[in-house]
């Protein structure tokens, strides 16, 4: 089917355990290509599920790339890789207009932004101006060139990997940016039993990976998650926790109404993947720290007495210790 049918046409509705199948057989190719990371591999396809897009931050060599490259082949949809650098230019993202000598017109050029699935592989290593070239994209999924705006393919999804923030040449995202990523995940070393499995299948894990969704069936996917039921009781809870993020004295910034929308999708989503169509108070507990935790400004003070990215984490984590979990 031609992309641009799949863009327009409404999503058919999907019978939920048809739905369910469809996520397992997901959640199992990308097993084969990452060892031992359910728990990432699953908050990935929650991510995937709620229209989002996902941050992975990590050291070098644990696997980032290689999660972002399988999740997006698994899928039967268009997928570009860009290698941010320092040089790049934000046209080098978008795209740019030149002039056709034989229409004697101008005519604009898609960039690789123009797919379904945009890995942008260590995207604070390039500058700010660049970076910001994706607001408007994760955004609004348009992109704006010369006065005319030009709507993304969809489904679209950024899978953005950036080394922590202490390594050398990095160019930290501002908030608004970071608020545009639904989740941050970070990936951690592999134990010894899926280490060796690693060592004994040396290979590229991400070539393996079959295609078992599509367009379609991801948009119908998507769809279904608005129908999971969120108890009144647990909005309240949400709010409760992202109330206690503003007044946090260790907190400069606190979560936005973009954060508590994104966690309100992830918990639908979250209850989707687990086969159920009502989500629960541990659905929110699960979620809140990777949904929460970049999207928070820890203040001079705090930051002095450990890591700034760790300090997010733990910081949430401690606000739901202290929040009532309804019954």
């Amino acid at each position: 089917m031609p992309q641009r049918e799949i863009m327009e046409a409404p999503p058919v509705e999907l019978a939920p355990p048809v739905a369910f199948a469809k996520l397992a057989a997901l959640e199992s190719a990308l097993e084969r290509a990452i060892r031992g990371k359910a728990e990432v591999l699953r908050l990935s396809l929650v991510c995937l599920l709620s229209r989002g897009h996902l941050l992975i931050e990590d050291v070098p060599g644990v696997g980032k790339t290689t999660l972002a490259q399988a999740l997006a082949r698994s899928v039967d949809c268009r997928f570009h890789r860009l290698q941010f650098t320092s040089d790049m230019l934000p046209t080098d993202v978008l795209g740019v207009i030149i002039y056709n000598a034989h229409s004697e017109a101008f005519e604009f050029k898609p960039g690789p932004v123009f797919t379904n699935f945009l890995l942008a592989d260590e995207i604070n290593r390039t500058t700010p101006k660049t970076q910001s070239a994706l607001l408007e994209a994760m955004n609004e999924r348009q992109v704006t060139i010369d006065g005319r705006s030009h709507a993304l393919p969809n489904p679209f999804m950024v899978i953005a990997t950036q080394n922590p923030v202490e390594h050398h040449g990095t160019y930290p995202l501002p908030e608004s940016q970071l608020d545009r990523f639904l989740m941050r995940l970070r990936m951690g070393y592999p134990d010894a039993a899926s280490e060796r499995d690693i060592l004994r299948n040396f290979a590229n894990p991400s070539e393996a990976v079959e295609r078992v969704l599509t367009a379609e069936h991801i948009l119908q996917l998507q769809a279904l998650v608005h129908r999971v039921t969120v108890d009144d009781s647990l909005v309240d809870y949400m709010l409760a926790i992202v109330e206690r993020t503003r007044q946090n004295e260790s907190l400069t910034l606190g979560v936005s109404p973009r954060g508590s929308q994104a966690l309100f999708r992830a918990v639908q989503a979250l209850a989707l993947v687990e086969g159920r169509d009502y989500a629960i108070p541990d659905d929110v507990k699960r979620l809140a720290v990777p949904v929460f935790a970049h999207r928070v400004v820890v203040n001079a003070r705090a930051a002095l007495t450990q890591r700034r990215s760790d300090l997010g984490d733990r910081i949430i984590e401690e606000i739901l210790s202290q929040v009532d979990v309804p019954l």
